[in-house]
């Protein structure tokens, strides 16, 4: 029996897994006070488990853990949310996936960031009653970039500090935001923004969810928006997030509402 300074209780959402032996699984989970952990789940893989219903992936449990000399142990978990809808679909999966990969590349073990975790849960649960994923993804990414110190300079040229008159303009992923008519000529790496993408990502920057989910988005609009976020996320992770290839083929074929 583990002594009770060796023992925490903590909430936590998995972001990822990966099998241990025959039966136990390590779990990344992402918490609220404790950050980013590496946990096991003995025994998860066993049908007769008691944990392995509130150990999936991306569900929101609360869990007592034990600490480890190396990894911590999962001895009691509780599920408070499984996001049972995202779940229905293949599209659901990959999009939970995708904002969990993002968690995952921003954040470093036991760095706590509660804002992060309160961002997590609340886009699992936009992603499980959304229809519409791209806009609900466009807006986590948007959000969680303000939250790791990389909020986009959207009111000014990133370049001259000009403040942007109303009319398509730049933007440069390296850089972290618009770059004026005036100043992109002759530079490498800008993507062109419309007017009205501009105004949507300053909208996300700004509005709630609810107010964000109101917003009709053309299809040229939604593709715009994630060509200049996922180029933003790849360069400031320095990586390709796996999420993005598969949502890619499965567009290719032709899955509703991806």
């Amino acid at each position: 029996m583990p002594r009770p300074d060796r023992v925490f209780r903590t909430e936590g959402i998995v972001l990822r897994r990966m099998d241990l032996g025959e039966t136990d699984r390590i779990l990344t989970l992402y918490t609220p006070y404790h950050g980013k952990i590496r946990v096991v789940g003995k025994g998860v893989r066993r049908p007769t488990s008691r944990l392995a219903g509130h150990l999936e992936l991306f569900m929101r449990s609360d869990m007592l853990i034990s600490k480890g000399r190396t990894l911590d142990v999962i001895t009691q978990a509780e599920m408070i949310d499984g996001y049972l809808p995202l779940r229905e679909s293949l599209g659901g999966v990959t999009y939970a996936s995708h904002i969990a990969e993002l968690v995952d590349g921003f954040t470093q073990d036991n760095d706590e960031n509660r804002d992060i975790y309160l961002l997590l849960a609340a886009g699992l649960a936009w992603m499980s009653s959304t229809e519409n994923w791209q806009r609900t993804a466009r807006y986590f990414e948007i959000r969680l970039l303000d939250l790791v110190g990389y909020r986009p300079q959207l009111d000014a040229c990133v370049l001259c500090g000009t403040r942007l008159e109303p009319v398509n303009q730049f933007y440069s992923p390296y850089r972290g935001g618009v770059v004026c008519r005036d100043c992109a000529p002759g530079r490498d790496g800008l993507s062109p923004l419309s007017l009205t993408a501009l105004k949507v990502m300053r909208y996300m920057q700004r509005q709630p969810f609810d107010r964000v989910e109101q917003v009709s988005l053309s299809e040229q609009v939604q593709r715009e928006l994630e060509s200049v976020m996922l180029r933003s996320l790849t360069i400031h992770l320095e990586r390709r997030l796996r999420s993005v290839d598969f949502l890619r083929r499965l567009r290719r074929e032709n899955s509703p509402g991806v």
